[in-house]
């Protein structure tokens, strides 16, 4: 049983909801005064009351639907922040600052990545294609390096040039007056 409810708690914002549902209860226990002065306090107690419930609601569907953390996490940052100005200083100060720090909780929370198998990964291998020098070439210190390219052969001399090489040429030509000039030969 022990184990199934830390199974649970690991999987979902649980201390960041928490912290938001006291927040919720704290902002809406002070106007639940007894009704004399809950008259007296008249729409500011209704509207604090309603505060109180979205922040327990924000710290309840971050347990139970933890893939809206986020919305959860800022919504519930926004009514506690606003029950500062809307609902008796936010429950003098504790439910506001008791509230941004369950929402900011429940926003900051991620979840934990899958657990690792436990068989360690398969060495890869070395030459796939049967090839022995395909694999990395190992200095004789135990470091790689990456294998070099081989350019391949030059072309025949009699192939036809390189598309756009009439253009590198110039437009007259290998000797014309916007292509290079060959260099003076030496006696």
């Amino acid at each position: 049983m022990l184990l199934t409810f830390r199974r649970w708690r690991r999987g979902r914002p649980f201390w960041g909801g928490l912290i938001t549902i006291g927040a919720g209860a704290e902002i809406a226990a002070i106007p639940l005064a007894p009704l004399k002065v809950m008259v007296l306090q008249g729409v500011t107690g209704v509207v604090s009351v309603m505060m109180g419930l979205v922040l327990v609601l924000m710290g309840l569907s971050a347990w139970f639907a933890p893939y809206y953390r986020g919305l959860a996490g800022v919504l519930a940052v926004l009514v506690a922040a606003g029950a500062l100005v809307l609902s008796n200083l936010g429950g003098f100060f504790v439910g506001t600052v008791v509230g941004v720090v369950g929402g900011s909780l429940i926003f900051a929370w991620q979840p934990l990545p899958p657990a690792a198998r436990s068989d360690p990964p398969a060495e890869p291998d070395p030459a796939p294609d049967g090839d022995p020098d395909a694999g990395p070439d190992v200095e004789p210190d135990g470091t790689t390096s990456p294998r070099t390219y081989d350019a391949p052969a030059s072309r025949d001399a009699d192939a036809a040039p390189p598309r756009g090489a009439d253009r590198l040429a110039g437009a007259g030509g290998a000797t014309g007056a916007q292509g290079p000039t060959a260099d003076p030969p030496t006696p």
